[in-house]
């Protein structure tokens, strides 16, 4: 049995959140399962970002009510989830996440509630406020503000761990590790992010445990990546991942491209990349998976690449073979759906046409639909030192041009020995001899 936790509670005037800062939908929820008879709080990184004075990305709630209740109390929910039974409530595009408070039940009790080797597959039984708290992976995000008090309830220390820059693992770091190997990842994800530092006892294992991460689905995986590179902290996040050993669970061809550098490159090659995706996001301006991907798998495919190239392949077959293999290979870590594997795999076969600036191939390079994500990507080479400047250049040059420019500047291009192959006609076989018969 766990002994029930004393509560700290902060009181409105002791904090600094506000409804005014609290999503309209999520305020909405909280007090009409209020209204409803149940307990409802505000929880997780919802009300640790309010309190650090930053703007949370989403809002959760939890409540005692089951599944099956908060959908009888809205209209306009679904419920998802197997290995841990969720209430989403749409309006619009937000959608508010509602759990049931958690047990600590042993897993040897008959219940809905399966480990395998450790890890825990399925939670579906249901307790009290404070078994709830003692169940979250961090104490600063077992903070929870109570919508019929405004106070702030803290079950684990989370508010001291937050005032001192701490992360700190709830129970012993092994076994929660064990339990879900991903909350490695939300360590470094949160130690990046909020700039914290992890406790000495959380963090030792993670030099150790990172192999358990290949139990994890690569789907699952791939949801971790983009919150660990998306979120305007990927440089961080990629030195940290390496700093653990981390990295090379997720991307082992990655890993042992730069474990085994000659030179500055391939390194320098996807800082600089992390350093783009941070930019972006600090400006507001798009980004895509895709070309995140491109850069964390492209030295493994050049490399493949100029190998296969070596023994008599031509450019194109080469990169689209080798972009193939890793691929495949790095499928069996971190699934990448289709909709992003296609155009960064665009994003590979385009770069050997930059070299091509004679002829008509610049002007039909120029209206590929792929063409300013694998321009953007040759910047990237250039900047890191794998291509030079001056073809960087060229091309930047090329796209500012009106067409009288654009044509002067493909004929020096030509006079300068830059001629398009001819491509071979082939030869038409003969006819065969009709049948005798």
């Amino acid at each position: 049995m766990f002994k029930i936790a004393t509560p700290h509670i902060i009181p409105r005037p002791e904090h600094n959140i506000s409804r005014a800062n609290i999503s309209e939908h999520a305020t909405k929820v909280l007090y009409r399962l209020k209204a409803a008879g149940f307990q409802s709080y505000l929880v997780g990184g919802g009300v640790r970002d309010l309190l650090l004075g930053r703007e949370p990305k989403d809002f959760d709630v939890a409540t005692d009510a089951t599944p099956e209740e908060v959908k009888a109390v809205f209209r306009n929910c679904r419920l998802i989830g197997r290995r841990f039974r969720l209430a989403h409530v749409h309006f619009g595009r937000e959608i508010i996440e509602v759990a049931t408070f958690r047990s600590m039940q042993d897993a040897s009790e008959p219940g809905d509630r399966e480990t395998e080797n450790g890890m825990l597959v399925r939670d579906n039984i249901y307790g009290s406020i404070e078994e709830d708290a003692l169940r979250r992976d961090f104490t600063i995000n077992a903070l929870y503000y109570n919508i019929e008090d405004f106070s702030v309830v803290d079950y684990a220390g989370g508010m001291a761990d937050l005032q001192s820059g701490v992360l700190r693992l709830l129970g012993d770091p092994d076994i929660r590790y064990r339990e879900d190997p991903v909350r490695m990842l939300r360590a470094v994800r949160f130690a990046a992010k909020l700039g914290f530092v992890i406790n000495p006892a959380c963090e030792q294992p993670l030099f150790e445990m990172g192999s358990l991460l290949q139990s994890v689905p690569a789907a699952r995986l791939f949801e971790e990546v983009l919150k660990l590179f998306m979120a305007g902290v990927a440089l961080q996040s990629f030195e940290k991942l390496r700093h653990y050993g981390l990295f090379g669970e997720l991307f082992p061809e990655t890993e042992e491209c730069l474990a085994h550098e000659d030179h500055e490159f391939p390194i320098t090659f996807v800082i600089r990349g992390m350093q783009n995706t941070d930019s972006r996001i600090r400006e507001g301006k798009p980004v895509t998976p895709a070309f995140l991907f491109a850069v964390l798998l492209w030295e493994p495919v050049r490399l493949l690449a100029e190998r296969l190239r070596e023994n008599g392949e031509a450019p194109l077959p080469a990169m689209q073979q080798a972009g193939s293999d890793i691929l495949m290979t790095q499928l069996e870590r971190v699934s990448i759906p289709k909709r992003f594997s296609i155009p960064m795999r665009e994003i590979w076969n385009l770069q050997h046409r930059f070299e091509q600036r004679a002829g008509k191939r610049p002007h039909r390079l120029l209206t590929h639909p792929r063409f300013r994500a694998a321009y953007d990507f040759l910047l990237l080479r250039a900047e890191a030192g794998e291509v030079d400047q001056e073809l960087a250049d060229w091309w930047t040059h090329f796209q500012e041009q009106d067409g009288d420019e654009r044509n002067q500047m493909v004929r020096q291009a030509n006079s300068s020995g830059d001629r398009p192959r001819r491509r071979r006609r082939r030869r038409k076989r003969p006819a065969k001899p009709a049948d005798p018969s």
